[in-house]
């Protein structure tokens, strides 16, 4: 089982510059709906160590989308992060497996994928509840970032 904690002090992540990249994701829904987000790109280990630590804004359409490469077990927490989150847990075909909500800030609680996925999505707590995206939506990638089919 993969543990996606790391002791990484919060002075160092604070104080390093970390840079993501950047690209346009689409969730469908069962019966027809679909939603854009613009995210950024956690795609090797200091940027998913960063995640949104520290960020006290995430728009509506925003988040950011964690690539761990291939499918495992993957565990989450919110330390250092005074955002509330909604954490999509995808698998590698781009289905949604999990939608934990409303993740608590600051929390060092382990907030489980509950089996293998190679994606995190995080989007601004609640926002899941209110698009009606829940297991089985379907996650698509631009072109130009990681691909998820």
């Amino acid at each position: 089982m993969a543990l996606f904690l790391f002791m990484v002090p919060a002075s160092l992540l604070a104080a390093g510059d970390v840079h993501f990249g950047r690209g346009q994701l689409r969730i469908d829904m069962p019966g027809g709906k679909s939603h854009e987000f613009q995210v950024e790109l956690a795609l090797n280990p200091e940027q998913r160590e960063r995640g949104l630590m520290y960020r006290e804004k995430l728009g509506d359409d925003e988040g950011m989308i964690f690539d761990f490469g291939l499918e495992r077990d993957v565990m989450m927490w919110m330390k250092n992060t005074p955002l509330s989150l909604d954490m999509l847990f995808i698998d590698g075909a781009g289905r949604v497996r999990r939608v934990a909500s409303r993740a608590v800030p600051y929390s060092e609680s382990i907030i489980s994928s509950g089996g293998p996925v190679r994606f995190v999505l995080e989007i601004r707590g609640g926002r899941a509840a209110e698009l009606g995206i829940a297991p089985g939506a379907l996650v698509t990638i631009a072109a130009t970032t990681p691909s998820l089919k």
